[in-house]
């Protein structure tokens, strides 16, 4: 596996902080985002970042510049990979440099962060870790948040893609059937029980059920590496190579993330639940074992 910083994808609140206060600050990209299941009627946020956030970081819109739009020509899925030039113009107006490190975090469990942090290793950024805990670790820690919004930036990053792996499809069939796939989703939408916003619900022939939200602890933090390594070991991951989905690519990234902890190199498959069940020729099971 590739090694990248000082060899984990996270950084806490008070190493945050002390970077900041260096000659080489990070960048800091806010990714709060509100992921399906969430309650309707509160904040969006963008308004929690305008209520506050760390100072100096930069709001990034998931959907806007973390994704393409959805039926975007050759890539499905809601939350298709983006275009690699709009991409690396979007880093770039939030400061982002080849040699300057990157924090990214989102309100606490790192679900959206996970997405901002995957695309960018996957775009070949190879200093850019995790707020683990989020904007919420830095609250209790009582660090300061500032309300002020950056003036944008001109990094200078340019993406070269290909640097994280990816599957698509067909890939995602034949890594269940030959080795294994794991499915980020609630076991609820991966047994078909329920189905808020894909077009079937169930999941993929084979598919080992692996709920994202087990990764981290009830303070939003990720479990320690001996535990993930635990988790994921009773599911398999080790045996086999191991590829991830969810329902649009973005919690599955936070797989990919809990998996390096655990010291295994994951493949996502970007379109995920939301690109298979789109397609009515593909088979999808409804079952609560793989198969």
């Amino acid at each position: 596996m590739t090694t990248f910083n000082d060899g984990s994808p996270l950084i806490s609140a008070a190493d945050v902080a002390r970077d900041l206060a260096s000659e080489r600050p990070p960048v800091l990209l806010d990714v709060r985002y509100q992921l399906v299941g969430a309650a309707p009627g509160g904040p969006t946020a963008a308004e929690d970042y305008a209520a506050g956030h760390l100072p100096g970081a930069h709001f990034v819109d998931l959907d806007r510049d973390l994704a393409a739009p959805p039926g975007a020509p050759g890539r499905g899925g809601r939350h298709p990979l983006p275009d690699v030039e709009e991409f690396g113009a979007a880093m770039r107006r939030f400061g982002v440099s080849a040699g300057r490190p990157v924090v990214v975090y989102d309100g606490a469990a790192s679900m959206a962060a996970a997405r901002a942090w995957w695309l960018l290793r996957w775009a070949g950024h190879r200093d850019v870790r995790v707020l683990d805990g989020g904007f919420a670790a830095w609250r209790a820690a009582g660090l300061p948040v500032s309300a002020e919004v950056p003036e944008p930036q001109e990094g200078d990053f340019k993406p070269t893609p290909g640097l994280m792996p990816t599957v698509d499809g067909d890939g995602a069939a034949v890594w269940a059937r030959e080795a294994l796939l794991l499915d980020a989703r609630s076991g609820e939408r991966y047994r078909g029980e329920v189905e808020p916003v894909d077009p079937r619900a169930g999941h993929v022939p084979g598919a080992v059920s692996a709920p994202t939200t087990e990764n981290v602890g009830p303070d939003g933090r990720f479990r320690p590496a001996a535990e993930l390594a635990e988790r994921f070991g009773a599911l398999g991951v080790g045996e086999r190579p191991t590829a991830v989905y969810c329902g649009s690519g973005v919690t599955a990234a936070h797989q990919v993330l809990a998996l390096e902890l655990a010291g295994v190199e994951a493949t996502l498959y970007p379109g995920s639940w939301s690109e298979w069940s789109s397609d009515e020729s593909r088979p999808v099971a409804v079952t609560d074992q793989p198969g």
